[in-house]
Order: structure tokens, then sequence, then C-alpha cells
């Protein structure tokens, strides 16, 4: 089996959403956002930007008319003049404020609702029966999920917030100012070679040139930022998995002596994250170059472009601070993308790695859709049936030596199987995870199978919670609890049941296991499947989880699979597991990568 590390495939990954296209990529998240229960809030808030911006862009207008009588008034030494016109400055100023409070606050509920929205949709979609798992062995796509969904889905809500918002107000402005510009350079004409020559807009052609020039500099120093962008998040989440790998087994590392060896590992991928933001940093250096360059000289700019104006005498002072106020506004709309080149950079980054997850949850049930699939169908209460069943693998076909078999209510079987011929894909198959392959197996219908693997799942919450899983507390008698903790040996646990805890740390191996048992006797399902967990056990907690099957499940259906033959006096009747490494492959593809290989 080839090892794959977390990063392993990322480059790949990063180079796929690069060619992807944009449009797709936004129609994910508007179909995503569409059917979402936020959606009537996200239309009002939306609405609600659109009005505040509008009536902002509106106030600014009459805030750059105000400089003409301003300005002259300063001009002139007209005291009393100057006094009105820093009373019309608070009126307009005020207004503006309070424009400004309210877009703040409409702005950051339209990121939480984003986000609620957003992250409601990856996660209702990603815990679909059975479709995690799938996604998990789906490749460098199933690496990290968790930072699709919680890092990267904020990023990307907060990002498409903060633009879209920018864009708009950046729009309004410049209709609004586009008029205004026009209007005071409507009759410029210049003098070139003796000839006159009437240039119209004059300060308008002069704002587009120079934002038209800073966006085609700033596009070219900085189009590298997206794909630096997407490789740095993919690294960092590289970086987050592995930390959180060595925190979940420190006790196993400390034992070891392991640390040494973990360090050096977490440095590699330290290492990584810093040598793509080396990458990105190379890159927003260069553009910094681009968009601080025009920063400083839009200082002088609009006064150099309203010169001509001024020094022909077709502006006073005041007017001339007008059309350099105007023609700061357009120039500034126009260079909404050269200011926000770097963030867009950012937000096509985040966006890239969560369409390309939504993608592949979307479709993870579509995975090697040409190859045959194992039939799992619904038959007569009572009774499980296997036929001609064979399970794929890229490693070859697993299947059982007996071709036909039926298993009624209360039957004990054991299927025995040697190591790496597959019995962690048989349990599988019986689950529909691993659909692969071919043949058919028939479920009692109405009956509740419980599946147990080797490593039982302590789901957070008190022990109550933990045993009646994922049912509800209320599905049981109060006493049921008590009595199955104490089947099993762990009655000193009963007081607290109710209490909440990381019961995976504070509870040792054995009882782990034996607490995973006392929830099957709350539980009592008709059908048990276990993945070779009665092999781990040994002493007091084996014995009591013979009694316990014997007695409290005699009535259950049990299928363990295992590797040693044992307990004939609980499985009786007992199957073959075989494997033939040339029938039935499951090719090597980009949809499945070598960690869908489980041994078993």
């Amino acid at each position: 089996m080839t090892d794959q590390s977390p990063g392993a495939g990322a480059a790949s990954e990063v180079e796929e959403a690069l060619h992807s296209g944009l449009t797709s990529q936004l129609g994910m998240m508007a179909r995503a956002l569409w059917a979402s229960p936020v959606r009537d809030t996200l239309f009002l808030l939306a609405g609600g930007i659109f009005v505040v911006v509008a009536a902002t862009a509106y106030g600014q207008i009459r805030l750059n008319r105000w400089n003409t009588p301003f300005y002259d008034a300063l001009s002139h030494r007209d005291l009393e003049g100057f006094v009105a016109q820093l009373g019309v400055f608070v009126v307009i100023a005020g207004a503006l404020l309070v424009l400004n409070v309210a877009q703040r606050w409409l702005g950051e509920m339209l990121k939480l609702k984003l986000r609620q929205g957003l992250v409601h949709d990856l996660i209702e979609g990603w815990m679909l029966p059975r479709r995690a798992f799938r996604l998990a062995h789906a490749g460098p796509i199933g690496v990290n999920p968790d930072q699709r969904m919680h890092e990267d889905a904020r990023h990307l809500t907060e990002l498409s917030s903060d633009l879209g918002i920018g864009l708009l107000q950046a729009s309004m402005l410049l209709v609004a100012f586009v008029g205004v510009l026009w209007s005071l350079s409507s009759a410029f004409s210049a003098r070139i070679g003796g000839r006159v020559i009437a240039m119209p807009g004059y300060m308008v052609w002069a704002a587009v040139v120079y934002a038209g020039s800073a966006s085609l500099l700033s596009y070219w120093a900085g189009r590298n930022l997206i794909g630096r962008n997407a490789e740095r998040y993919a690294r960092e989440a590289d970086l987050r998995f592995s930390l959180v790998r060595v925190n979940e087994h420190i006790d196993a590392i400390s034992l070891a002596d392991g640390e040494t060896d973990e360090a050096r590992r977490l440095e590699l991928d330290l290492r990584q994250v810093l040598t793509a933001m080396r990458a990105l940093v190379t890159g927003l250096t260069q553009l910094t170059w681009i968009t601080a360059g025009y920063g400083w000289f839009t200082i002088v700019a609009p006064i150099v472009a309203a010169a001509p104006l001024y020094f022909a005498g077709d502006l006073s002072f005041g007017g001339l601070m007008m059309a350099a106020g105007a023609f700061n506004q357009v120039q500034s709309s126009l260079r909404w993308f050269v200011d926000n080149f770097s963030t867009i950079a950012d937000w096509r980054a985040t966006l890239l790695r969560v369409a390309t997850f939504r993608r592949a949850v979307i479709t993870t049930d579509q995975l090697h859709r040409v190859q045959s699939r194992i039939a799992l169908v619904e038959g007569a209460p009572g009774r499980i049936s296997i036929e001609r069943l064979e399970i794929a693998s890229q490693a070859g076909c697993t299947m059982l030596r007996e071709k036909s078999i039926e298993l009624k209510a209360g039957e004990r079987v054991l299927v025995l199987g040697e190591h790496g011929v597959g019995k962690t894909l048989l349990f599988r198959a019986f689950a529909g995870l691993w659909p692969w392959g071919a043949g058919r197996i028939v479920r009692p219908k109405g009956e509740k199978i419980l599946y147990m693997p080797r490593a039982p799942y302590m789901p957070p919450g008190t022990l109550r919670e933990m045993l009646a899983y994922p049912l509800a507390v209320a599905s049981f008698e109060g006493p049921a609890f008590a009595h199955a903790l104490s089947r099993l040996g762990l009655q000193q646990l009963s007081p607290a049941l109710d209490q909440p805890r990381r019961w995976d740390q504070a509870l040792s191996a054995d009882e782990q296991q034996a607490l995973a048992f006392a929830r099957i006797v709350l539980h009592a399902p008709p059908w048990v499947i276990f993945d070779d967990v009665l092999g781990s056990l040994d002493g007091q907690t084996l014995e009591r989880v013979i009694d316990v099957l014997a007695h409290e499940l005699k009535s259950s259906g049990l299928i363990h699979i295992g590797t040693t033959r044992t307990h004939d006096d609980l499985f009786p009747r007992v199957l073959h597991l075989i494997k033939d490494p040339a029938a039935r492959r499951l090719p090597r593809n980009r949809s499945l990568g070598p960690a869908a290989l489980q041994p078993g």
C-alpha cells in the first residue's frame, strides 16, 4: 500500500481549481444560499444595503457640491458664508455618519447570515448517510473537511460581503460623479500645434486612463496571487491537521519516546507553510509597487488633471476643489479593482477551495460510476441473505467462499479471514459504506442492524447520551442505563451517567470497549455485526461480553468477522473470507486515493 500524507495531491487540487470557471463557482455558492433557510433574510439585508449605499452616494454628491461655496467663501474671506457652510457641513456629515453606521451593521449581519447559509448547506450535504465516509476516502479532496467548512467558509463569506458592498458602492459613486465631472469639463478645449481641439468630458477620460493603467499593471503584477493563496491555505490545513493528530495521540507518542520524530514531521509541515507564505509575500510585494505608487500620485493627480481648466479661467478655486473631489471619486471607483486586487485574489482562492469541496460532497456518491456495484436491498424480516458477493478494491477482490448464504434471526455466524484479506471491507460492505463490487446483500426490512467497529466511537456529552446514541435518551427507560453498565462491570460509572465529560479521555481502552457493549445491551438490536472486536478483548471484559452475547442478546443475530476461530459454542456456524488479487480490481484514479485501502 502506498503511504500518502494529508498534503499529498494538494498541488493537483490547486491546479484543478485554477482551471475551473468562476461562473460555476459563483453558481455553487448561489445555489447553496438559495436553498438555505436564511434566503429571505439575505434578500432583506441586500436590499437594505442597496438603499443605504444609494443614500450615501447622494450624500457624497451633496458634500462634493458643498466644496464650491465653502472654498469660494475662504478665497473671498467671507466669514458669514464660511460659518453658514460649516453648518451645512455638519448636517451632511451627520447624515453620512448615520448611514455609515447603518451600512456597517447591515454588512456584519450579511456576513453572519452568509456564513450560516453556506455552512448549513455544507454540513447538511456532508452528513448525509454514508457520504462523509466516502468523501474521506476520495483522495486529497477528502482531507481536512473541518478546515473547508469552518475557516474557509468563514473567510469566504466575510470577503464576499466586504467585496460585494465595496463594488456596489464604487459602482454607484462612479455613476453619480461621472455626470458631475463631465459637466465641469464639458467645454474643455486644448491648443495643440496651433490648433484648438475640443475635448468634451476631458476630466472623465483622464480618470478612465489613470485608473485603467493602474488596473492593467496591477493585474500583470498580481495575477499569480490566486494560486499562491490557494497553496498557502492547503499547507495551513495540513499543519493544523498534523497538530490535531499529535494532540489526539500524545499518549502513544510519549510512551514510544516519539516526540523528536513528531517534532521533525511538524517542522516539515511548518516549512511547507512558510515556503507558501514566502511565495505569497513576493507576489504581494510586487503588487504593492503598483498600488502604493498610484496611491501616492493620487494626492496630486486630481489637481494636475483639473489645472488646465483652472488656469484657463473656467474654474474658480472652489470649482477646482469640487472638480478634484469628483475626479477622486471617479478614479477611486474605477480603481476599486486595483485597491482590492490582493483581497480579490484571496477571495478567489478561498472560493475555489469551498467550491471544490462542495462539488466533491455532492458528487462523491458518483465515484467509480462505471464500476459495478454491490446491490444492497431490503428483504423479508428475520433474515439476511448474501449472494455471490465480490468486494472490489485496488488490492484485488475480496469474497466469501460460500456463494449463497442465508442467516436467520438469532443465528450466530463467524466469518474467518487471514490478515490482509479485507475483513474491514466486508464489514463496510454490510453497512453500505463500500458499494464497489458485485453480488447482493439482502437486509431485513424494518429491523435495526448495529455495526460495531474495532475502535468504539465516544460521542461528546454525558454517559447517558453516549449509551443512547444515536437515539434520544427518552427512548429508553431510566433504570436500563444502570443495568447496561452493571452487566459489563461498569457499575462504578452509574453515579456519573449525567455528567458531561471527555469520556474518550477519561476511560481506558478496555472501559471504552465495555461501554460499547453496554450500548448494545441497552439497544438490544435484532442484528449485530462486529469487525474483529472480540479479538481485542481478554480477561474479565471478554468473559462479561461473552456472557452478555449468550444471554442478554440470545435472540439477536450475530455476525463476527475475525481472524481466529474461537467460542465455537457462541458461533457454531463458520464462513470463510478469501481474496483473489487478480480479480475485480478497483483502478486507481484521482477520485479514490490510496487512503481508501484499509488493512483487514
